[in-house]
């Protein structure tokens, strides 16, 4: 297929961040499971599925989304939104409805005669994914004999922000969960925080770099350095917990610490990171995202930082005394 990854691969990592907010609300059902079976009977509703490394049988109705990764998905009741499959195998028998797009990175797809696609139907076969990646270097400049390099690097990356998120969850857990708490109840805010933030300081980087020939935009430069280190740390740890929770809150789990949950938050996104091209654009959209948790949140202190402060009540204007009786 000549379809590009990259618009593709972008939405599915906004739906992948999604998935955890859907999962911890509690006005949804979503049905999750890890390494184990989800069957949705013919009589059965549920709002969200997610599966990893499972199987997945829906003969009822899912009324929104439907996400995997490996396993085996298979459909002959109705799916009110997308379905999402990475590297699995989904049969659509014939009474299967899904009311949106059809998107299967990997594995094989099976559509039986009667079944029915609303939306549109991106399926990449593993090979394809393969060709696209690898053939001649990715994107050009990375060979496959670099990708042991590339592992060496992630693993020395995760190990690194496993040090970040004890330093951060048990110093500060309350705004950890302060943080990741408004990526739930205010997520698009969040992000257009995040995105305004990152964009900003990529202009003051470079009004500083530029005036760093004259040395005056040295230290700025340094200045603007740390501070934005300080906030992709603490944004990032509040993702961490944010997911973590919420996977949590999936396997029934009222409650999880902020270390325990930044830890779990951290192999799921380490696991999806290593995912050619989807990782990368995943992690930046948890970046921008965590910039925005970060800020909008003054680093967990307050649930919104630029509301405005409600105006003191103005006192009633005392009463002009009586005339006297005549």
């Amino acid at each position: 297929m000549r379809t590009s990854l990259r618009p593709i691969a972008g939405l599915l990592a906004l739906v992948l961040i999604a998935v955890p907010a859907s999962l911890a609300a509690g006005q949804n059902q979503t049905r999750f499971a890890f390494k184990d079976e989800i069957y949705i009977g013919p009589e059965e509703t549920q709002d969200n599925v997610v599966a990893l490394g499972g199987s997945v049988t829906v003969e009822g109705q899912v009324r929104r989304t439907l996400f995997a990764v490996g396993g085996t998905v298979t459909i002959s009741g109705r799916v009110g939104e997308s379905v999402v499959v990475i590297g699995g195998r989904v049969l659509l028998r014939p009474t299967a409805e899904v009311a949106k797009d059809l998107v299967i990175l990997g594995g094989t797809l099976t559509r039986e005669a009667g079944c029915r696609v609303g939306g549109d139907t991106v399926y990449f076969k593993s090979k394809e994914l393969s060709d696209k990646f690898f053939k001649g270097g990715l994107f050009g400049f990375l060979s496959v004999s670099l990708l042991p390099v590339i592992l060496i690097v992630k693993f020395v990356t995760l190990f690194i922000w496993a040090l970040v998120a004890f330093i951060v969850a048990m110093l500060f857990p309350r705004q950890v969960k302060l943080a990741s708490d408004q990526v739930r109840t205010s997520f698009w805010s969040v992000f257009a925080t995040g995105l305004l933030a990152l964009v900003a300081f990529t202009v003051f980087i470079l009004i500083a770099a530029i005036l760093s020939i004259v040395l005056i935009g040295i230290p700025i430069l340094m200045a603007l350095g740390f501070a934005g280190l300080v906030v992709k740390m603490f944004g990032r740890v509040a993702m961490l917990y944010f997911f973590g929770e919420s996977l949590a809150r999936g396997f029934n789990r009222k409650s999880v610490s902020a270390l325990g949950g930044a830890m779990l938050g951290l192999l799921f996104v380490g696991f999806i990171g290593f995912i050619p091209l989807f990782g990368w654009l995943f992690t930046t959209i948890v970046n921008i995202i965590g910039w925005g948790a970060a800020i909008r949140t003054k680093f967990g202190t307050t649930e919104n930082w630029f509301r405005r402060a409600p105006r003191p009540a103005v006192p009633p204007a005392p009463m002009p005394p009586a005339p006297p009786a005549p």
